[in-house]
């Protein structure tokens, strides 16, 4: 399956956000959207053109399918699950991809980022209740164990984990995490208001239902 490998900061300025793609950098001033918010290209600092209706909402979809690093076919995917479940299509669509493992693994702090927390789930560092799981697609469930496994404690990445003095808190109240142990719990399943990016996801299902 195809999947961008180019720069990941020019996604960003693309869509005009931080899509915190690179971890920590993206918190810093080293950020490409800190040093140049323009579109990348050699027109990116003309002044933008009004946007069309189509153009807003593909550009929303396009926003939301990077943030959580998804190519077109998987996101697709998902719309098609939201759809067939009760409740409001778009707010479905969001909890689904906020269930992903690769997304919990990131927002409990065992990455610095999705992508990385994809790349350590391919290769076998992660349990989900005493079981190794290497698909960052694993949409996981209430009460769920989310822990590094035992082989994989002695990664730099983890052991400087594990060793901070302060105990390591998510800001999610839907999760739980304990950095000496390096396991986290879902406590509930993740609801809208959980979300804090700024995501309008009525554009995507008004951009899929034409």
């Amino acid at each position: 399956m195809a999947r961008y490998t180019g720069p990941v900061c020019r996604l960003c300025r693309r869509e005009g956000v931080k899509l915190f793609l690179k971890g920590d950098k993206c918190r810093s001033a080293k950020c490409a959207m800190e040093k140049r918010n323009t579109t990348p290209g050699q027109h990116g600092q003309a002044r933008r053109q009004k946007i069309s209706e189509y153009g807003m909402q593909m550009r929303e979809k396009q926003k939301v399918k990077r943030m959580y690093g998804m190519v077109e076919q998987q996101f697709r995917k998902y719309f098609g699950m939201a759809e067939k479940k009760q409740g409001v299509t778009g707010q479905n669509l969001l909890l689904l991809l906020e269930q992903r493992l690769d997304n919990v693994v990131y927002k409990m702090g065992l990455a610095p980022s999705r992508k990385l927390a994809r790349q350590l789930i391919v290769h076998n560092h992660f349990c989900v209740n005493g079981k190794r799981v290497n698909r960052p697609s694993y949409l996981v469930h209430e009460a769920d164990e989310i822990a590094v496994s035992n082989a994989s404690k002695e990664m730099p990445l983890f052991k400087a984990l594990s060793e901070r003095k302060e105990q390591v808190v998510p800001v999610y109240t839907w999760l739980t995490f304990a950095a000496d142990t390096l396991t986290g719990k879902i406590v509930r399943l993740p609801k809208r208001d959980d979300i804090t990016a700024d995501i309008n996801e009525q554009l995507i299902v008004e951009l899929y239902s034409k």
